[in-house]
């Protein structure tokens, strides 16, 4: 599955032609031109990395890092035509993960921004924890919680909450949760996805008034972030 990356930049020539060079290195692109629109779409839990520029109308790229940070650990590059150091500091202090000053050479931004793909990937696969909105996972002690009240969870439905979790923003099919899930010798009815669904969202979705796990027709699921508005 293509990583999916979300540029943040208002100079439109700018990010067309970053989003160029990433779609021909397979990357899966969005465009947000203004900061309204990026913090928006940032907060959405559905990428894989954020190329955020510093100047921006609207909301600007340190308060775009500063929200997002609250909620997502997902890694962001600043772009930025200012070279001053304590923008640097700010903004490295605020949360991004990497700092690159225009112009750039297109080959050092794609160099970083596999760089911050490939440590996100291997991060990953050793956290222990995981965070959707309020929503906290404890994958070694298999605790569940939402906005710190405890969730009570079988083994199936807590394996399939970390299936999903682990995959924020991306479509699930039934077929793949049978098989991550269930396992590769399962040969049940694919409709047991279904019921386990209904178990998780009304002991998460409908207990706690959000919508975490959403229903892609005829495919299968999605888990992500709500919007702001929704959010804890």
């Amino acid at each position: 599955m293509a990583a999916k990356i979300l540029i943040v930049e208002d100079e439109l020539r700018m990010a067309r032609l970053v989003e160029l060079e990433l779609s021909r290195e397979g990357f899966d692109v969005t465009i947000a031109c203004d900061g309204e629109e990026g913090l928006n779409q940032a907060l959405s839990g559905s990428y894989d990395l954020i190329l955020l520029d510093l100047m921006l109308p609207g909301v600007n790229g340190i308060e775009i890092c500063r929200r997002v940070r609250k909620r997502l650990d997902t890694p962001i590059i600043m772009l930025t035509a200012r070279d001053d150091i304590m923008d640097k500091v700010t903004g490295l202090d605020t949360g991004a993960d990497d700092y690159i000053t225009k112009p750039f050479a297109m080959e050092e931004l794609l160099a970083r921004v596999r760089c911050a793909l490939r440590r996100r990937e291997n991060e990953g696969a050793l956290r222990e924890v995981l965070r959707v909105d309020s929503l906290v996972i404890d994958k070694r002690s298999r605790e569940v919680t939402y906005a710190g009240a405890p969730v009570e969870l079988t083994k199936r439905e807590f394996d399939l909450l970390v299936y999903m979790a682990s995959n924020l923003g991306a479509v699930l099919t039934r077929e793949m949760l049978l098989e991550k899930v269930w396992g590769f010798d399962y040969y049940g009815d694919t409709n047991v996805v279904d019921v386990y669904v209904r178990y998780l969202r009304s002991k998460i979705d409908d207990a706690f008034g959000v919508k975490l796990i959403h229903t892609m027709r005829g495919v299968g699921y999605m888990m992500k972030q709500p919007p702001p508005s929704q959010a804890t």
